[in-house]
């Protein structure tokens, strides 16, 4: 799975003033990412607000992003939630020829046991032959993928190929690494540690970031990838005031403000996530300005 190395990115889904999908302005998201180095592209995550998409939605917007991006870069696509059966029919009813692997998190809100996320997704992985690329943030769903349920999935299934790791713990994710086989790809899912991470042998970053800030991200990861330590961590420092920015008040609605001051898309969501304020828009463009536009 190399195509799966590197900076892939969490892409967004833009609304208008109405609240509907702006297709025009995901176009130019997709080709800022064309343009500016991205490797692959991640496609209804949860960066995307799919929960808040409907099911004719989320065909229009891969349909978007798969002409806009006409084969340029592999696409994973998003599918996973807490009813594991619900997942099942959205795999099985979803053409996935376009994409590479599909990325799956970990159950949100039912809490379930270590056995029952292994079991969660062993239904998961049964049930087609695409690569699967696991997805654990606690911080989303209030349940932990603990280090040996990993191991034991990755061990136990050909087609589970990697995982997002986002929980923020950089000495959990060095475990993944060291336990796992060689050929699985633990991707980092958290901004911050991403340089650390792919340092430490791991496969790049599932970046939010990286979207807006794409060419200084992606060529951090791919210098790290590299192990050029000093040449990726002086990228690490430039983009890492950004990052904090970005959290600060939720995700997507730090990364959608970026993307409007930067003239690409406008900050709208959808309820329930609001617009950050005046005051954190402000420090983020005053970021731009002094570390981008201006340089």
């Amino acid at each position: 799975m190399n195509e799966l190395k590197g900076m892939g990115v969490a892409l967004i889904t833009p609304f208008d003033a109405q609240g509907n999908v702006d297709h025009e302005a995901l176009k130019r998201v997709v080709q800022h990412q064309l343009d500016n180095g991205t490797d692959y592209l991640v496609v209804l995550g949860t960066t995307a607000e799919s929960a808040t998409l409907s099911a004719a939605e989320k065909k229009e917007v891969i349909s978007t992003i798969v002409e806009t991006n006409v084969g340029k870069l592999p696409l994973v696509i998003g599918i996973g939630g807490n009813n594991t059966r619900v997942i099942l029919e959205e795999i099985a009813s979803t053409g996935l020829d376009p994409f590479t692997a599909i990325l799956s998190v970990s159950p949100a809100y039912s809490k379930p046991t270590q056995e029952g996320i292994y079991q969660h997704f062993k239904a998961i992985v049964t049930s087609t032959e695409k690569p699967i690329v696991l997805y654990n943030v606690p911080g989303r769903t209030a349940s932990n993928m603990s280090v040996d349920t990993v191991v034991r999935l990755a061990n136990d299934f050909d087609n589970i190929v990697g995982i997002k790791e986002a929980a923020g713990d950089l000495p959990a994710a060095m475990k993944m690494i060291q336990r796992t086989p060689d050929d699985f790809l633990v991707i980092s899912g958290d901004d911050m540690i991403a340089n650390a991470m792919t340092l430490a042998g791991g496969a790049g970053v599932i970046s939010v970031i990286g979207q807006t800030l794409a060419k200084d991200f992606s060529e951090m990861i791919r210098l790290a990838l590299a192990g050029e330590v000093k040449a990726s961590y002086n990228l690490h420092y430039k983009v890492a005031d950004s990052i904090d920015l970005i959290f600060e008040q939720g995700n997507p609605a730090g990364i959608k403000n970026m993307y409007e001051h930067m003239d690409i898309c406008q900050q709208h969501l959808r309820l329930p996530l609001v617009p950050v304020d005046e005051d954190l828009s402000d420090r983020i463009k005053s970021f731009l300005n002094r570390t981008y536009l201006k340089s």
